[in-house]
């Protein structure tokens, strides 16, 4: 009996001893601004609730490199030099400057993009190497099912866009694997430049029940040209961001970033608890923001489902 109690005493000093140990997270983003903010807080708070708390059993650091690449480097190289168990870089370009300054310390970067495009991955399904993190790739699931939901009736979605922006190109590719799995055909409608955005809607009309802008700088600094379009024609349109909603587009479904920061947070823990982060799958953020403009939706002929507006984050009115 002797011994099974002095077994059962170091089994309890062992995990108390681990559950004391300290964990020491790094957090850098490119600059500060709310969204970027709100990730850093989520970091925070998810490993709170996942049991690392500061000031407990967590050394917290966070650094902005101020809008500067420059410095993004440096505030890398002086993390690896610090040896944290894991660095969380926010945006691309501090996810960059962390990856480039470490193989070793493992990374969970988070508001990325496209995380392969950037360098920091060989594939979203492994990544490879020390890192792995969340991308904040626009939720395109998430927007064709909303105009599914908006158009029950839609069987073809036109898709405006320019074709020399790289990521536009991605993002149509998405939204037509999307679409077809939903049962919805894409009808292309290009524009190389602000000019030709009106056309390019034009082009589209009487082919589509539902217009679609993607994060397109080129569409979207022309975007009041597209509303016109649609509004002229009854056609109900839906935007890649929640701003453009505020500029009269049908709706949208955004990021919630406090929310994008939890989900890293998810990962970061289970890099703490042993994985290898390289073997981690991309995590691609979910869209929980729903923006809806009943002004624009009166324009565009549409009726509100209840069902939208009852989960919407804000209805514009």
């Amino acid at each position: 009996m002797r011994k099974i109690l002095l077994l059962a005493a170091a089994s309890l000093a062992l995990a108390t001893a681990a559950s004391a140990q300290t964990v020491k997270v790094s957090v850098t983003a490119i600059v500060e601004h709310p969204a970027l903010d709100a990730v850093r807080d989520g970091v925070r708070d998810g490993l709170g609730e996942a049991g690392y708390k500061e000031g407990e059993n967590l050394e917290f650091t966070y650094e902005s490199a101020q809008g500067n690449t420059a410095t993004a480097a440096q505030i890398a190289r002086e993390f690896v030099g610090d040896n944290p168990d894991v660095i969380v870089p926010i945006s691309t370009p501090s996810a960059q400057a962390v990856a480039a300054a470490t193989r070793d310390i493992p990374v969970v970067f988070t508001a990325v993009t496209d995380p392969v495009s950037a360098g920091l991955a060989k594939s979203n399904e492994e990544p490879g190497g020390n890192v792995t993190g969340v991308s904040d790739l626009s939720p395109i699931s998430d927007h064709v099912a909303l105009i599914k939901e908006l158009v029950p009736d839609a069987e073809s979605i036109g898709f405006v866009y320019n074709p020399g922006e790289a990521n536009s190109v991605v993002l149509l590719d998405l939204f037509k694997k999307a679409a077809e799995e939903q049962g919805l055909s894409v009808v292309e409608a290009p524009a190389n430049k602000s000019a030709d955005v009106q056309a390019a809607a034009r082009s589209a009309v009487g082919k589509v029940q539902a217009l679609y802008v993607p994060t397109d700088n080129t569409i979207v600094s022309a975007l009041e040209s597209l509303i016109g379009v649609a509004e002229e024609n009854d056609i109900p349109l839906v935007s890649g961001d929640t701003d453009s909603v505020e500029r009269g587009t049908l709706a949208s479904v955004g990021f919630n970033y406090y929310q994008v920061g939890k989900e890293t947070a998810e990962v970061v823990v289970r890099v703490l608890k042993g994985e290898n982060p390289g073997t981690i799958p991309v995590t691609f953020a979910s869209g929980t923001d729903l923006v809806v403009n009943r002004k624009a939706a009166e324009a565009m002929g549409v009726d509100l489902p209840q069902a939208v507006l009852d989960r919407a984050s804000k209805v514009i009115e």
